[in-house]
């Protein structure tokens, strides 16, 4: 007898696994965040999990806490075998993970337990980590602490920003879940704990962390330039404004101190305690994004 399954999910990094489990199992519900306001003109939004599913024919349930008591009914009253959960941006209580027959099965974004959290990605860019990949976990009280099902790797491109990561790691996520779930429902395949050393936590961001600090390195400014692409985004303080950095590389030219403006190869740069930081593509305030060397063309007070 097929296995009912509700998926639980909400950005654009659930959509694989949604899509894969839709195409070997009946999914009997998916629960997503409520429509946000997004966009300049702050329009009502569905999150993208919302509108695959009613793609799909889903049914879709959009609690503002999951917690609240008519929320759990709903789940009740879809039978679940099976909780799949990605990226759905809300804590399970213990009477959900408890309620199906095979418990709640999440698809993290990192090698756990390394970077357990709500940022993995981010986190794994960030820090300088060569490899990523993502885990299939029985999800447990803790958060990202639950015993493991199967493990996917990969080796962080030295350009790979957290979007691009992100969508490789979405599509891996959802085939690994697809592939790993046949042995797990049929017994053949045991969850293992995870191990005790190496575990690192990854806490959500906010906008304010995206400030570029020319005191640091430029090698870790860098990667944070792409850690923080597309969200929060990397800034700098300029002429009053901000101007956000898209796209940055580093040059150990001699000369650099920490905010010193200089032009390197056409484009600008700044120092910082470790090298340049060369500002490849910008957006100042209230323009569009553009290249470094175009910047330059336009304004006449760069350089130091």
């Amino acid at each position: 007898m097929a296995k009912r399954i509700v998926f639980m999910g909400s950005p654009d990094f659930s959509l694989p696994s949604l899509q894969y489990l839709a195409q070997n199992y009946p999914v009997v519900g998916v629960i997503t965040q409520p429509d946000r306001p997004a966009g300049r003109g702050r329009a009502l939004t569905p999150p993208p999990v919302k509108v695959l599913a009613q793609e799909l024919g889903l049914p879709v349930f959009q609690p503002e806490k999951l917690r609240a008591p008519e929320a759990f009914e709903v789940l009740v009253s879809w039978k679940p075998d099976l909780i799949v959960v990605t990226a759905y941006g809300q804590i399970l209580r213990r009477q959900v993970l408890d309620l199906p027959e095979y418990g709640c099965v999440n698809v993290h974004a990192s090698l756990l337990p390394r970077w357990r959290g709500a940022a993995p990605i981010q986190a794994a860019i960030l820090h300088g980590d060569e490899k990523t990949g993502v885990t299939i976990m029985k999800m447990d009280a803790g958060v990202d602490t639950g015993p493991m099902l199967a493990k996917w790797e990969t080796t962080i491109g030295a350009e790979e920003t957290a979007g691009s990561l992100s969508d490789r790691l979405a599509e891996q996520g959802g085939r690994l879940l697809v592939e790993v779930l046949p042995d797990y429902l049929s017994g053949k395949l045991t969850p293992h704990p995870q191990p005790q050393d190496g575990a690192t936590y990854a806490p959500i961001l906010s906008k304010e962390e995206g400030r570029l600090d020319f005191s640091q390195p430029a090698v870790a400014l860098e990667r944070k330039v792409r850690a923080f692409s597309p969200w929060p985004g990397a800034y700098m303080e300029w002429t009053g404004g901000l101007m956000k950095v898209h796209k940055a590389s580093v040059s150990l030219a001699a000369g650099s101190s920490p905010e010193l403006r200089a032009v390197l190869d056409g484009y600008p740069a700044v120092g910082t305690a470790d090298g340049w930081l060369v500002l490849e593509e910008i957006q100042p305030a209230g323009k569009k994004a553009m290249q470094g060397k175009a910047y330059l063309a336009g304004t006449r007070n760069w350089v130091s």
